[in-house]
């Protein structure tokens, strides 16, 4: 898995590390089971602070992406391909509906009036 961060990106560093992460899920390069490198090996190639690596996996993790298991590290958790897929359009909706001025809350209301 090969992943790059732009430093002059204004996102914050954890989250391109956590959208590159989804990215190589998304796109097959990451499959369930497949083990991570370790924070501190993230940091350490991609000139970053340990914490910020660790705040992405954590991150990742809570989005049911990645799974932390002692004397395992990190691993992509099962299911974790379709899951990405999802979160990278939800994400997408989210940054265009702000774009066109609707909050978050104007796009919870318009996704109940779907059902």
């Amino acid at each position: 898995m090969l992943l790059r961060l732009d430093k002059t990106d204004t996102r914050p560093l954890y989250e391109q590390l956590a959208a590159a992460v989804r990215r190589a899920i998304a796109e097959g390069e990451c499959r369930p089971g497949d083990r991570l490198p370790s924070a501190r090996d993230l940091s350490q190639a991609l000139d970053i602070n340990v914490n910020t690596a660790l705040r992405a996996l954590r991150d990742l993790r809570d989005e049911g992406l990645l799974e932390f298991r002692r004397g395992r590290g990190v691993t992509v958790a099962e299911g974790a391909g379709r899951r990405s897929g999802l979160d990278i359009r939800v994400r997408e909706l989210v940054a265009e509906a702000a774009r066109l001025g609707y909050s978050r809350s104007d796009l919870i209301e318009m996704i109940r009036g779907t059902q």
